[in-house]
């Protein structure tokens, strides 16, 4: 008889208990809480083209550039260069190579598997050492290669007013892994002219 006493006597006391959790609105855990938040997807977007890919070889070079000589890429995207180029009026834009204290020249070519628009451009002094440089990947497929390559062309006169900004301030990115100052990027040829004296910064052109 005592035993079934103490029994019911358990029953009634974890029935209570139970009760007294539902009622505080707790439910039972087995452990104490971690105190840690919950993953959110919250805060700004990163960017899908990444940081700027403009690396400066020579900031000296690059402050006293007034005018370039723009080189022939595929798909048009010369025309689009020198329109851009013009419409900002960072740089004087000749048709001579040989007028120019600059020449813009490089790669561009579509990966459609990839759905990509790769550019490479290099700015080089006429002596042929290398000034600047710039990777583009643009994608596209959507959108159609005619606006990819406006977004290019867009990007690369972009990054050039920022990277000549930087030079203006003292700034200059390191050379790439394996290259020094003054030397012509891979795949790139000398102008084939004779070395001229730079410039002084904040010389105005003829």
């Amino acid at each position: 008889m005592k035993r079934w006493s103490l029994l019911l006597c358990m029953v009634f006391l974890a029935e209570g208990i139970v009760c007294g959790q539902q009622e505080s609105g707790q439910r039972p855990t087995l452990g104490a809480p971690s105190g840690r938040s919950r993953p959110t997807l919250s805060g700004a977007a990163p960017s899908l083209r990444g940081p700027m890919t403009a690396n400066i070889v020579d900031a000296r070079a690059l402050r006293s550039v007034r005018k370039i000589y723009i080189g022939n890429f595929d798909y048009a995207l010369t025309a689009k260069l020198r329109a851009d180029l013009e419409k900002d009026r960072m740089f004087r834009v000749v048709s001579e190579r040989s007028k120019a204290d600059a020449v813009l020249e490089g790669s561009c070519f579509s990966l459609r598997r990839l759905k990509d628009v790769h550019t490479e451009i290099y700015l080089t002094g006429k002596n042929g050492k290398a000034i600047w440089q710039d990777i583009i990947h643009e994608p596209y497929l959507p959108p159609p290669l005619p606006k990819a390559l406006d977004e290019t062309a867009q990007l690369i006169v972009a990054h050039l007013r920022a990277s000549i900004a930087q030079a203006e301030h003292g700034g200059g990115g390191p050379p790439p892994s394996g290259m020094q100052p003054g030397m012509v990027p891979l795949g790139m040829s000398p102008a084939g002219m004779p070395p001229t004296q730079t410039p002084p910064p904040g010389t105005p052109g003829p």
